[in-house]
């Protein structure tokens, strides 16, 4: 427990927040809280990857809460060990109410930082915060401020993109949106697009403990042709955007545009339960993701990814671009699916 003194102010940080409710209370009035500041994502985290979490809180005098940080506390041999708010999603970080409720969670992450000897302390952040720290932005979110009907969203589309997606129901291909009856479906086409992506796959498991966290705002969307899934993606509501964090296609039906169905559905889905805002989720400017997502009208927000790091320590680089692992991605996409689906899950626990 960490407690810091100013003239006007004693803020007490406690290690780890075990009151779910008070937790959520305090997330659900913040103007810049993430779906992924909900408590119920430890639940998801610790029984899909086993990775302690510490959900450190800024409390005032008076007890009530001031300010959270959830982190996770990843450790391998392959990646190294850090504590990240949050892995696996597009968003997490320090919510405060002040500089001073800030500044007293960094001082406790720091700490615990060294007491766990992890190398650094990642925040993804989609404002920065108010205090000096080391940050990437080298990715945005690409955000659809949503037509009021959907045939206002329908006309806002450019000819080509309209033309895709009839090409795909002419083509056959239907949609389906669904619950947890729907994950074999989806898992199938996630499983073969990693593979072909050079990229470790997540369990089953961990798609079903985000289904079974938030029955009500998690639903998979599934596309199909003759009764066989080609592509599907995962979307989570919350607040008044619709994610989808997770979206797969399987490559060899790329003529039919089985990927402009499941987006245009997911974008009616949105508007059936009352969204405003899609969130087509993160990417890197100027590449294929980012041109996909830009010609459904998104726009660009910037994300800051803020560290807490040694001194004298460099920005961590734990991504696909990093030269070291180009010849594991190569590697990957010639394994069998089998082999990829049983040994994947072991390695992408450890990837933030």
């Amino acid at each position: 427990m960490l407690i810091t003194h100013s003239r006007e102010t004693v803020i007490t940080v406690e290690h780890d927040c075990t009151d779910r409710s008070q937790w959520d209370t305090y997330v659900a009035e913040q103007p810049h809280a993430s779906n992924y500041h909900r408590y119920r994502w430890r639940d998801v985290v610790e029984k899909s990857f086993g990775h302690p979490c510490h959900y450190l809180t800024a409390r005032n005098a008076d007890g009530r809460i001031v300010g959270v940080l959830p982190l996770v506390f990843m450790k391998s041999r392959l990646f190294g060990c850090f504590l990240v708010s949050q892995p696996f999603f597009n968003y997490g970080g320090l919510l405060s109410d002040s500089r001073e409720a800030g500044d007293a969670l960094l001082a406790e992450a720091a700490a615990l930082r060294q007491r766990l000897g992890a190398e650094h302390v990642e925040m993804r952040h989609t404002e920065p915060w108010m205090g000096e720290l080391p940050t990437k932005q080298a990715k945005v979110s690409m955000l659809l401020a949503l037509a009021p009907d959907r045939d206002s969203l329908w006309q806002g589309f450019n000819a080509k993109l309209r033309n895709q997606v009839r090409k795909a129901e002419k083509s056959g291909l239907t949609a389906v949106v669904g619950g947890q009856e729907l994950l074999a479906d989806y898992y199938t086409v996630f499983v073969r697009n990693m593979r072909d992506l050079g990229t470790p796959v997540y369990a089953k498991k961990f798609f079903a403990e985000v289904l079974a966290a938030f029955t009500d705002d998690a639903n998979i969307i599934a596309v199909n042709l003759e009764g066989k899934p080609v592509a599907a993606g995962l979307v989570v509501r919350y607040r008044d955007t619709l994610e989808i964090p997770w979206a797969s296609s399987i490559r060899d039906y790329n003529p039919l545009c089985p990927n402009n169905l499941l987006y245009w559905t997911a974008l009616q889905h949105a508007l059936a339960i009352g969204c405003t805002r899609f969130d087509f989720g993160r990417s890197t400017p100027g590449e294929g993701t980012y041109k996909f997502k830009e010609q459904w009208g998104a726009k660009p927000i910037q994300l800051h990814w803020q560290y807490l790091l040694p001194d004298g320590a460099s920005l961590p680089e734990l991504n696909t671009k990093n030269p070291k692992f180009e010849m594991a991605i190569r590697l990957w996409q010639k394994l069998p699916l089998p082999v990829t689906t049983l040994v994947g899950p072991h390695i992408v626990k450890n990837i933030p």
